[in-house]
């Protein structure tokens, strides 16, 4: 009587005799070290991000904790078809030249990865601009490799490593979210410059995206203001120079909060004893200045005759 482990060997055995068994094989061992793979990522995701607190860093190890995974399991699935130790270390010796001149650019990058992960220079979700390019958007993904960015015109950039490392990046989401800003306006010199500082102090006040006040925001080892203030920044040719100094809560509208500034101070200055400065010559004659040869057209003389008639 043959036992259900001596029908299970046997079973083994025919399959194995069977032509192409061993790329079954093979093939076995990849998929379900892909699928496991899978599970053993759902299991370790939530320590391994309550560990770290950094999405970039989180889906780094993750992606790691994989690739290792599968590489482990290619060498086992390789070595099921025959394919030996040696003959890897041959074809590295083979290829080695080749695979150099093709991935420098990749290696570099994975290089330059490693350094933003451990820099941190900005994160997942940061709102971010370009110096560059002066183009703004939030960071979408930090792979080794390239840096995604979801730009505020709706469209992605992405961007080798190499290259986010040598550019000059300015965050606006690192640690306080809050950005200062300013507004110059150029008044006449006639006007009531404290009643000028007062209607550029008080629109912004108005806007509800502007920090109306408290206490004063610390930048390293300086303080400034919450509150907006008006300076006077230049007695210009044309007129006097203001300076709006203000405090945004996030910076994800900056266009929208300046907008609505300078709407406000527009409306204001109708009512008010300021005017906005332009550029312009006043010209002044005196005994010093010479004489000038003037012509004046019979059409003046008909249009203004008061002007050009002398008295009787």
């Amino acid at each position: 009587m043959v036992t259900v482990a001596e029908a299970i060997d046997r079973l083994l055995e025919t399959y194995r005799s069977l032509p192409g068994s061993n790329y079954v094989d093979a093939t076995l061992i990849l998929v379900v070290a892909w699928f496991g793979s899978r599970l053993l990522i759902r299991f370790l995701g939530r320590p391994i991000a309550r560990r770290f607190q950094r999405p970039s860093l989180t889906k780094t190890i993750l992606s790691g904790i994989r690739a290792i995974v599968m590489v482990l399991a290619a060498s086992v699935a390789a070595n099921q078809v025959g394919f030996k130790a040696g003959d890897i270390l041959l074809s590295v010796t083979v290829f080695s030249a080749v695979l150099g001149l093709v991935l420098a650019p990749i290696i570099g990058s994975v290089i330059n990865g490693l350094f933003l992960l451990a820099d941190q220079p900005y994160e997942v979700g940061d709102m971010i601009k370009l110096v560059d390019r002066n183009q703004r958007g939030y960071v979408e993904d930090i792979t080794l490799r390239y840096t995604k960015i979801f730009t505020l015109e709706n469209t992605f950039l992405v961007i080798p490593n190499s290259n986010m490392r040598d550019r000059d990046v300015i965050n606006y989401s690192a640690e306080d979210t809050r950005s200062r800003l300013s507004l110059q306006l150029l008044v006449t010199y006639e006007g009531d410059l404290k009643q000028a500082r007062a209607i550029l102090e008080r629109a912004a006040r108005e806007t509800n995206e502007v920090v109306e006040g408290g206490p004063d925001i610390r930048i390293g080892s300086a303080r400034y203001p919450s509150a907006p203030v008006a300076y006077i920044k230049d007695y210009a040719d044309h007129g006097v120079l203001l300076e709006l100094r203000y405090w945004v809560k996030d910076p994800y509208y900056v266009g929208r909060v300046e907008s609505k500034i300078q709407e406000r101070v527009w409306d204001q200055l109708d009512a008010a004893d300021v005017e906005i400065a332009y550029p312009h010559s006043h010209l002044v004659f005196d005994e010093t200045s010479g004489t000038a040869s003037v012509e004046v057209t019979e059409s003046e003389r008909r249009t203004r005759p008061e002007e050009f008639d002398a008295p009787d």
